[in-house]
């Protein structure tokens, strides 16, 4: 008789660990977003580069007339503000349990109010037509808006950082909406904002047509803006998050806990700090200034674009055979050759090449031309490392702090981002560039900077960012433990709260 209840008890419990190892598998390997979720995903990355922003500098400086000092002073105290109301409105999100979500309440009810605040700044031509860098009432304006901006943004960018690593729990899954975006999207037309407002300020800059430039950034501003919002709210709307948060809400202690003990994100957060000593312009202005036509880059970056295309095709199989830590230096290394390689053709026939403009589109053409053979690992592999030390801190606590560990991720970086963008604002200052000038009247010295701030020097100022990439703790190995033990955590959680519930225990119960 105790022969068979022993086989009987032997029997259940084995029973009930492979029911329990395939709930797991099934929790681990399940497909969880549907169709609709996915087209709508889709959209939303389409949708974040469904702008003009490129053009913001030029606007500022041709358009609005922000003087430069009176810019970098702005630039500061913003960045103050937002370095304070970053660090409460994360405790804030960190701390929100709603049945429809952590994250979904800010994400739905802040996005259209911030699209609409957003509008005010590319309207400010409206009210302040040909008005002084130093007119106090504009001032005052781009001031204001400036800080209601950031402040509504910060919400919604904090709380859309933390909920993109919880719409599945499936990390192959997650790797496969991030390749399907970015391969997708460029197709789509995500580009099209950009190429459009390039055409149209040759066409004002050389004459071809009579309308104003400020016309045309309202336009476009206001456009791109209500459009890429649309398609933002529809995601919030139809997608959900999946991964489970703990009941309770964790404290401040747990949240600096969450952030010291992440290691993966200390080192993301040195490698972006090293990184953004990186002093430096776009090639917008090169283009404009030097070769006289933004055009240009659109018919540069034509060729490459199947190369861009064909690249997430050697996503999965890199992935395979390399880790993540070598793909993400690898990366790095590869695109600053190619830009020093720029640099240094500009600089030949004693420094006078980068004037030249066939050479120089024949060079910038080959830097994408090869730079689009990464592109698709490049993508993959930055936003999936960072949902991955998310992942990590879950996996190290019990629990998740995603908008406290973004905003700590982003705080010093702030600060130091505002001070050099103040910094680089002086310094286009400091190289002569006149704001106003027509297209290529700028004087030679100025030039000659504005190739390089755009090559060799955020190249070569930006170079530290590498070394903490060779310390990245987690192998294949490793990363493959950790989500065998997710798996078996999110299930016994999820499976608990269901049974207190039918238990009909209290929140409070469950949390003792």
């Amino acid at each position: 008789m105790n022969e068979q209840n022993h086989n009987t008890r032997s029997n259940t419990v084995t029973a009930e660990r492979s029911e329990g190892e395939r709930s797991v598998q099934y929790y681990k390997d399940h497909n969880y977003v549907g169709v609709k979720e996915t087209v709508a995903y889709l959209f939303n990355d389409w949708s974040n580069s469904f702008n003009i922003n490129g053009f913001t500098e030029r606007y500022i400086w041709d358009v609005v007339h922000i003087d430069f000092t009176i810019s970098a002073v702005v630039n500061l105290v913003t960045a103050a503000w937002d370095i304070i109301n970053d660090t409460f409105i994360s405790v804030i999100i960190d701390g929100t349990r709603t049945r429809i979500g952590k994250f979904r309440p800010y994400l739905i009810g802040l996005q259209l109010p911030l699209t609409v605040l957003g509008m005010f700044i590319w309207l400010l031509p409206l009210f302040f037509n040909e008005t002084s860098g130093t007119y106090i009432p504009k001032l005052i304006y781009y001031y204001v808006f400036s800080v209601i901006t950031e402040t509504a943004g910060t919400f919604t960018s904090v709380a859309k950082s933390g909920y993109m690593s919880t719409i599945t729990p499936n990390p192959n899954e997650r790797v496969r909406l991030i390749t399907l975006a970015e391969l997708l999207t460029g197709f789509m037309g995500e580009d099209l904002p950009r190429y459009i407002m390039g055409l149209l300020i040759d066409l004002v800059n050389n004459k071809v047509v009579t309308w104003k430039l400020s016309s045309v950034f309202m336009t476009m501003g206001v456009l791109t803006a209500t459009i890429s919002s649309v398609c933002t709210f529809w995601f919030f709307m139809v997608s959900k998050e999946r991964v489970p948060q703990s009941i309770e809400r964790p404290d401040i202690k747990q949240g600096i806990k969450a952030i010291v003990t992440n290691y993966p994100v200390l080192l993301m957060c040195l490698s972006d700090f090293l990184g953004n000593f990186s002093i430096g312009k776009s090639d917008t202005n090169y283009f404009i200034d030097v070769l006289g036509s933004y055009s240009l880059i659109t018919i540069l970056n034509f060729p490459s674009g199947i190369n861009g295309s064909i690249s997430y095709a050697f996503v999965a199989p890199l992935r395979r055979r390399f880790s993540s830590k070598s793909l993400w230096i690898f990366s790095d290394i590869y695109g600053n050759v190619l830009t020093i390689g720029v640099f240094l053709f500009g600089i030949s026939k004693n420094r006078t090449m980068f004037y030249r403009r066939i050479p120089m589109c024949i060079a910038f053409g080959l830097k994408e031309w090869f730079g689009k053979w990464i592109w698709g690992i490049t993508k993959v592999i930055n936003a999936d490392l960072w949902n991955e030390a998310m992942d990590y801190c879950e996996w190290k606590n019990g629990y998740r702090m995603e908008a406290t560990t973004g905003v700590a991720k982003g705080l010093i970086l702030k600060i130091q981002s505002a001070l050099l963008s103040s910094v680089t604002s002086l310094i286009m200052k400091k190289i002569g560039y006149v704001q106003g000038l027509e297209i290529g009247t700028q004087n030679d010295r100025t030039k000659f900077w504005e190739f390089a701030l755009c090559t060799a020097v955020p190249t070569v100022t930006g170079a530290l960012r590498i070394i903490p990439k060779f310390l990245w703790p987690i192998s294949r190995e490793k990363r493959s433990r950790m989500y065998d033990d997710l798996a078996a955590a999110r299930q016994k959680k999820v499976m608990g709260y269901v049974d207190a519930f039918e238990l009909g225990l209290s929140e409070s119960d469950i949390d003792n």
